[in-house]
């Protein structure tokens, strides 16, 4: 039996011109994760990640921490996120304002619950986005991949919370709503653990941060 590892991206830049690059402490969660591993002699026969920029740049701070350099990383563009804009934008006119208050990110994040509702009910087509059967496809054939060239490995995916909730609703079977709630709850540099056979995945942890698991990292949990 193989183990697959699916870690979200480090906090990204939320709110800023160009969201998909790490902020510092998105860097100091993803080689703080990487020490962690380290720590326990922890090694990955395969490593797979979504083609965006925080996505690398999470593996690079994995890598750090782990003290190693690997060029055979896979790029999986199925492991991409959805574009949070183009979904809202479908239920809402208008470009949202920078959000600069609790409220304003509690709108934010109603608005992108309803709106991904409806487009993974196919009420919705987000402009420049794949329809959501397209967007399931491209994590699925990821845990194909995984299941058909790597059994009995260890194999580490890093992506975005998108894709790995999609990941744990397809394994799991829930609803739409479930994948959202999921969706919206996981954390920056959070392991989520499959075990898998040839046959199927089988979820064993969801959405967890033993590597920020003490008094000295409580200021570093972050969501977005």
């Amino acid at each position: 039996m193989g183990t697959l590892y699916l870690v979200r991206h480090g906090q990204a830049s939320f709110g800023a011109a160009d969201y998909d690059k790490l902020s510092e402490l998105g860097h100091r969660q993803s080689v703080r994760l990487g020490e962690y591993w380290r720590e326990r002699g922890m090694h990955f026969d395969a490593v797979i990640t979504g083609t965006l920029k925080r996505h690398r740049q999470t593996w690079e701070g994995i890598a750090e921490g782990l003290g190693l350099k690997r060029d055979d990383v896979l790029a999986w563009p199925g492991l991409n996120e959805y574009d949070s804009e183009a979904v809202i934008a479908t239920i809402h006119e208008g470009k949202l304002e920078k959000p600069d208050s609790p409220e304003m990110y509690r709108h934010h994040f109603r608005l992108l619950r309803d709106g991904l509702g409806a487009w993974m009910q196919g009420r919705t087509q987000p402009a420049g986005m794949p329809s959501y059967v397209d967007f399931l496809a491209g994590v699925t054939t990821a845990l194909d991949h995984v299941r058909g060239r790597h059994h009995g490995a260890k194999v580490l995916v890093v992506s975005s919370g998108g894709p790995i909730s999609t990941a744990v609703g397809h394994v799991l079977g829930t609803s739409a709503e479930t994948t959202i709630e999921l969706n919206l709850r996981i954390r920056n540099t959070a392991v989520t653990e499959f075990a898998f056979t040839p046959k199927r995945h089988m979820l064993v942890t969801y959405n967890t941060l033993p590597h920020l698991d003490a008094p000295a990292y409580e200021g570093w949990v972050t969501y977005a």
